[in-house]
């Protein structure tokens, strides 16, 4: 009796990993259970003969994972979202992202049924040793790091939390400058299949189909542990960080935090007051650049009519500083969710005479479905109704050049302009779309959000997270600036400055201000900094579709030979 209660407890237990691995992002941040949360999973997957129990309990792991990790999506229903829909997409959702769980437990599985299988006739190391080594060293982590990709790019994408986002926020990013997020990723995996690795080694070695694994089991762990010293041993940088310190200059950047409630609500309270108190905290450091969140123009209209013109014109004379802030506009009858650069000519400031700045507008690119539209609701155009903030337009990549007019400015004489890279929302998670702009000539990245649809819960923790690969991925500096939160400032290799609260973690959903001074490279600047900049995920999406391709003519092989 006791022991089929433990048969059936145990049942449960392939549901920890995904629990450990949860704990490693907000809001517990055990960083370090990233290192080992997926290991008993890998180990299933090199044992278990059934691919689809492997699945199956990959699948139950990720949904574990999944569910957990977007706790934050019903604090949308406080801000007018039903709940039914709120609920339905939260678990819907979950269960997708779990389904790249459970394709990465098949194909493992099955490659670990070819190995054993090739593995069986005792003819030499390489031909009884080398699939195993194939796998653990390449196949496996090249499997999760290209299913990882597929999630983040297809229909839109879903870039959310990949294993790399830890060591990332850990001080260890430098190998995104080579690879990107994915190679973090393909390390952490790597890792947590050394430790799967020892553990068979442990127990029962023989049932594992590898004859020499107890011999040669060592030099599987050295080899592996060798492969991620090298990879943090190349310099992913075309452009050395002391280059881009020595070399440049410094933008100085005032990061506002209204904490306006939500689209949707109306605030009691004086917005001029509100930035007249904010402002006045940083308006005696003399910025050049003031950065406000999406839809921080909402409370004044359109971004590119007077009474935006106006707010705009206010908050420079009250800082002598250039803005961007995000807002809507509306042009031919489509609407945009977009980002606008103020700037006044110097003369004119000089002169006290009416200004009318020259505005730099930013259209976002990359729109959220079911936030920002409902998919082909430019074809039925009844659905439009059902966007929460009408239907937007997507518009077209390009950077907004910051000219420094003011005379406090700390930028070097022949800086005449500063690229500026805009990201929206989620924009940025996007790698590629954060490659483009830096390929554009990027000289900064900005990203503003509205991440108070989520107020009261680890979303915009979360968020803020996924920006700091951007700065390694592209040898650019960030500056983030979340309506309710995250808002800070992240160097080209991945040292974050957040705007911190009493409590010692990012302020989130209360209002603040932060001032900080960023170093801006003047050498190179139309040429990529990184090799990940230059060269993006061709070499991942190359090598995972000639795994697949290879696993499939192997099949189809095995089927043929019957």
């Amino acid at each position: 009796m006791i022991t089929d209660l433990l048969k059936k407890l145990a049942r449960f237990a392939w549901l920890v990993p995904g629990f450990l691995l949860w704990a490693a992002y907000p809001p517990m941040g055990e960083r370090a259970d990233v290192l080992f949360a997926l290991a008993p999973l890998i180990w299933l997957s090199r044992r278990e003969t059934s691919a689809r129990v492997v699945a199956w309990r990959w699948f139950l792991s990720g949904c574990v994972f999944w569910v957990a990790t977007l706790s934050w999506m019903p604090a949308i229903v406080k801000n007018g979202g039903p709940w039914p829909l709120v609920v339905l997409g939260w678990f819907a959702l979950a269960a997708y992202c779990a389904a790249y769980f459970a394709a990465y437990g098949l194909l493992s599985a099955r490659y670990w049924r070819w190995a054993r299988d090739f593995a069986t006739d005792d003819e030499g190391i390489l031909r009884s040793y080398g699939p195993r080594l194939l796998g653990v060293l390449f196949v496996e982590p090249i499997l999760w790091c290209g299913l990882e990709f597929v999630r983040s790019r297809f229909g839109g994408g879903f870039a959310w939390n990949q294993l790399g986002v830890v060591p990332a926020n850990s001080g260890f990013a430098t190998p995104a400058a080579l690879g990107g997020i994915y190679l973090l990723s393909a390390v952490v995996f790597l890792i947590n299949g050394s430790i799967a690795g020892i553990a068979e080694r442990m127990w029962k070695p023989e049932r594992s189909g590898f004859v020499r694994l107890r011999r040669l089991g060592t030099l599987e762990t050295l080899l592996a542990f060798g492969l991620v010293g090298g990879i943090y041993s190349i310099d992913g940088n075309r452009l050395p960080s002391s280059a881009v310190e020595s070399e440049g200059s410094a933008l100085k950047v005032a990061l506002i935090q209204r904490n306006f409630p939500c689209v949707f609500k109306t605030q009691e309270e004086n917005p001029y007051a509100v930035y007249e108190r904010l402002l006045g905290l940083v308006s005696g450091l003399q910025p050049d650049l003031v950065v406000l969140a999406e839809s921080a123009m909402c409370e004044f209209g359109p971004v590119d009519q007077q009474g935006a013109v106006r707010f705009a014109d206010w908050v420079h004379d009250k800082t002598g500083a250039a803005l961007l802030a995000g807002g809507t506009r509306h042009e031919e009858g489509l609407t945009y969710n977009s980002a606008a650069l103020y700037q006044w000519e110097r003369s004119a400031t000089a002169a006290g005479s009416p200004r009318q700045p020259s505005i730099g507008i930013y259209d976002k690119v990359h729109l959220v479905p079911f936030g920002e539209y409902i998919p082909g609701d430019k074809i039925i155009t009844s659905l439009q109704k059902l966007a929460p903030v009408g239907s937007c337009t997507p518009g077209e990549l390009q950077l907004l050049n910051l000219v420094p007019t003011t005379p406090s400015s700390s930028l070097i004489p022949h800086s005449s302009s500063i690229p500026l890279g805009i990201a929206i929302c989620f924009e940025d998670t996007d790698s590629a779309q954060m490659r483009a702009l830096a390929r554009k000539g990027a000289q900064a990245l900005v990203f503003i959000t509205n991440d108070s649809w989520f107020s009261r819960s680890v979303e915009p923790e979360q968020h803020a997270w996924q920006a700091v690969a951007r700065a390694v991925e592209t040898g650019l500096p960030v500056v983030r600036v979340g309506n309710s939160g995250v808002s800070g400032t992240i160097t080209p290799d991945g040292r974050a400055s957040w705007l911190f609260g009493a409590n010692g973690r990012p302020l989130v959903d209360r209002s603040g201000t932060m001032f900080d001074r960023i170093s801006i490279a003047s050498a190179s600047p139309q040429k990529p900094r990184t090799v990940y900049a230059l060269i993006g995920d061709w070499p991942l999406a190359i090598t995972f579709a000639l795994f697949i391709l290879a696993m499939i003519l192997v099949k189809y092989a095995h089927s043929y030979e019957k």
